[in-house]
This record gives structure tokens, sequence and C-alpha cells, in this order.
């Protein structure tokens, strides 16, 4: 495992480990059970989604609207995400009343900017983007901007001057603009021409589907959990994406070859025994759920989220610089740094964030801790900003919230008498069961499996018609599953039946 996608498709879900350098470096869970309508390619996740919604309340007084998409909650837009529809000059520069850009039952695309978290509905925009591989379509708004991580200033004017020709050819969107990903580094004018003309054909059926689409519905997800990856994931170090599903590896690779041809033979198939036990994600998943993180020098972080913000306290532990405290601080510290960038993105930790650092007096020192805090939010592609340290030693900084944090969407708080701690949910243990089964099911061919658990677990995979009829699927009718009163949640046994003995010669 060096820089490797590894992507592991169950019934109930698809989860998706990034490496570099051997270590974690992202992680990703798409449920596509357990949902309202049954499922979908979108898994638990509605970001990205194109929505032809209504506009159920203008509120002037917040600046904002409340937009009927079809979820349980109506949508927030705000002035600044609705002003591509105001019909006023120089809106681009000015913040328009909330008024002047939508009013009551009117239909208007919205797209889904941040997930429904807790007790809010979802966070939308009416500036509807469409990514593709190099290049984000901008239907609404003309011009091109870059990705922040595109740095070097000739190949930005470069790629620039590539996009800005597109303007008026034949099959590229009227008046569109572009974002550059940073993947389009490098990238020549006829692969940039490519993902635009892919992605004005996307935009055309989209607005073809809005002419005979009912209010509320979605018109447009992004690409289903594995095609994404690939899109968003595949870096120029990536070494292999592994897939150890046979159907998700033949649609990872009818996407590539159209996409992105040059990484069809780092795409294989894995055969053997669960993936992500064998490469040792399962326990780095594990440790994601824990508030302490230790640090290679022998120090460590502790990590506790609240409702309103995440705080992260850095401790040194047993370790001591032959040199002195400042000398310890800041090797403590530096480590931290480089830590907390990564945890922050393994986590999907989002909001408000305050760092205690251990205390240092040497500037120099403080400069090259913030150095490595940035260099380390710098992977990350959700927008971040950081505040100087104070002289107190803390640091706030903001990394923007589009879905639950990896604690909250794993587990939920313990009821009753073990209030204050937090259990697995239900949907988390239930397709842990089902990885079970299958595992048991492929080691013992031709046999049955009894599966005994919770009754919430049982009435969950039971409720689930669609996984029952994916494990059917993959493994056959070769499994029962029974309801155990008694037990806590997150027990269950999974055994394979014995095989039969003859009872007597020549039976």
């Amino acid at each position: 495992m060096a820089n490797e996608i590894l992507i592991n498709v169950g019934v109930g879900e698809t989860r998706i480990a990034v490496t570099a350098d051997d270590r974690l470096d992202e992680f990703h869970i798409e449920r596509t059970a357990g949902l309202p309508d049954g499922g979908g390619r979108a898994g638990h996740s509605v970001l990205g989604n194109i929505i032809l919604g209504r506009v159920q309340r203008v509120l002037p007084a917040m600046q904002a609207a409340f937009v009927e998409i079809g979820l349980d909650r109506a949508g927030f837009l705000g002035a600044k995400e609705a002003r591509c529809l105001a019909d006023l000059p120089g809106f681009q520069d000015a913040l328009p009343e909330i008024g002047d850009c939508v009013h009551e039952g009117q239909a208007i695309f919205t797209q889904v900017i941040k997930d429904p978290i807790g007790e809010k509905g979802a966070r939308l925009s009416a500036n509807v983007t469409i990514p593709g591989r190099l290049l984000v379509l901008v239907p609404n708004q003309h011009g091109v901007a870059l990705s922040r991580r595109i740095e070097d200033e000739p190949e930005r004017r470069r790629l620039i001057a590539i996009v800005e020709g597109f303007e008026g050819q034949p099959g590229m969107v009227p008046g569109a603009g572009y974002i550059v990903r940073t993947v389009a580094v490098g990238a020549g004018e006829a692969e940039l021409r490519e993902d635009a003309e892919r992605l004005a054909i996307a935009w055309r059926e989209l607005e073809e589907r809005k002419k005979h689409a009912r209010v509320p519905s979605t018109l447009y997800c992004d690409l289903d959990p594995v095609a994404r990856a690939l899109r968003d994931c595949v870096r120029a170090e990536t070494d292999r994406i592994v897939i150890d599903d046979a159907a998700a590896l033949s649609e990872a690779r009818a996407y590539a070859a159209e996409a992105m041809p040059e990484i069809l033979e780092k795409i294989v198939f894995y055969d053997g025994a669960d993936l992500f036990e064998v490469a040792g994600i399962e326990e780095e998943i594990e440790s994601l759920l824990q508030p302490r993180v230790p640090l290679s020098s022998g120090g460590w972080i502790t990590i506790e989220t609240t409702e309103a913000l995440t705080a992260i306290d850095v401790n040194s532990g047993s370790f001591t610089a032959s040199s002195g405290l400042e000398e310890t601080s800041f090797r403590i510290n530096q480590d931290a740094a480089a830590e907390i960038g990564r945890q922050l993105r393994l986590r999907a930790i989002g909001g408000l964030v305050v760092i205690d650092f251990i205390h240092q007096s040497n500037p120099e020192n403080i400069a090259r801790v913030m150095q490595t805090l940035a260099m380390g939010l710098g992977r990350d592609r959700v927008p971040t900003q950081i505040a100087p340290m104070s002289e107190f030693g803390l640091v706030e900084m903001t990394r923007k919230r589009v879905r639950d944090p990896m604690v909250k969407f794993l587990t939920e708080p313990y009821r009753g008498a073990l209030a204050g701690g937090r259990v697995r949910t239900v949907p988390t243990v239930a397709n842990e069961l089902l990885r079970q089964i299958e595992r048991a099911a492929r080691a013992n061919p031709g046999r049955v499996v009894n599966c005994v658990a919770h009754p919430e677990i049982i009435r969950w995979i039971s409720d689930e018609a669609v996984v029952l009829k994916r494990l059917r699927e993959r493994i056959g009718g070769r499994f029962r599953i029974e309801a155990r009163e008694g037990w806590v949640r997150d027990r269950f046994e999974v055994i394979a039946e014995a095989p039969r003995v003859a009872a007597a010669a020549g039976e």
C-alpha cells in the first residue's frame, strides 16, 4: 500500500480509502441503503445534486428563502447564492435583496452545496455547476477561474488562455464560465476541450429534462461513488485503484475509458480476503472514532467536537527534547500541525476549529508551525481559513462544513443510563454485519450462513428489500437472520453451518 485508492463495495454502502505514502489520507462512505427512497446512486449525501425546486417562503429580514426540494426539510437559499437570478445591473458586484432574486411559488434550479446537518436543511445555490474531470462548468456565470492550488503563474496563464478560447465555439454552452481543477495542470488543449464538450452535453440534457419535470424533482445527481472517486481522488502519483466488486470494476473501467483512459491499466480487481482488513484500513477507521490521536514524537492531540466548535488540544506526553522546553514545544507542535489537517479531512470535521498549541516563545518557531499547519490543510479540497496564533498559543480556523462529521455519521449518543457516551448507529452495525455475512459465505461456499443480532439490526436489514436482493444476488440464498433479545446493539454472531456428514457408507 503506497499511493492507492482502495474501493470496498458492499450491499449497503461503498467505502473509499485513499492512501498516500502508506497512510490513510482520505476516507469516504456513501450509503446506498437506509434512505427514505430506498437508496440511490448518490448514497447518503445529496451534495452536488441539481434539483428543480419551488420557493416556499421568502424572508427579507434573513435575506434568504426556503425552497421545497423533495427532502424532509426545505432547503436554505441565501441572497448571495441566489444573486445570479437577480435581473439587476451589477448584481455580480453587489448583494441584491432576496426579493429581487426569487418570489414565492417560483420554480428554480438549485444545487445542494451543503448536506442537511442535524436539524438544518440542505444549503442551496442557484448558481449551479457541473463538475468534470478537468473543468467545472458554471452555466450562469461568465469567465474562467482556477483552483487555488494551481500556483505556478505561467501554467495559470496557459490554462486560462486555452479555456477562454472555448467561448463561442460550436458545441459549447453560450455565455458559460469554467473553473479549472487542480488535476488540469499539464493538460493539453484537446483534453480540456473534450472535458468541456462532455459538460456541455450534460447541461443540455439537464435543460431538456427540466421541460418535462415535476416540481420538486432531482434532475442531476453527481457520479456514483466509484466513478466520483476516480474523478476526484486520482492524482499523477496514484499507483493503483483496487476494487473488490466485479460490477463496480466494469463501471469504473467504462468511466475511465471515456474520461480518463490514461488510468485504465491502474484499475485492478481484488478477489482475496477482506480488502480493508488486509490493508489495515479497518483499524484506521476505528481510530477515527477515538478522541485521542497519538503523534510520532510521543505526544498526542485530543479532538472534541461540540455543536459550536471543535477543540483540538496538543499535549507533549512523555516527550522531552534534550535542548530544553522551547525545543520540546516546537517539536510537538510541528508534529501536531502536520497531523491536524489529515485528521480534519479524515473525520470530515467542519465549522469553527480552535487549536490549543503548546506555548512557544520563539517567533520563528511559531511561524514554522503555522506554515506546517497551512501546508497540511493545503491538501484539502474543502476550503479552509486560518487566523494567526494568539499570545496564548490558540489558533482559530474554519473548514467549510459540507456534511456530518464521521463520528456523527457512524455513531449516536447513548440513551438512558449510559447517557454521555456514543454508540454505533443501527445502519453502521447493520452494514458491518452484512460484510461479515459476505465474508463467511465466500469462505464457506455451499454452506448456510446463520446470523444472530440485536432486534433493531435484524429489523433494519429485513426492511431493506434492496439490501436483501443485492445480498442474495452476491452470495445466493444461503443465509438466515435471527433476532436475539437482550443483546447490546453492536453484538452479533455469524456462523457457517458445518457440512453434512454421511450417516452410512454409500449414502
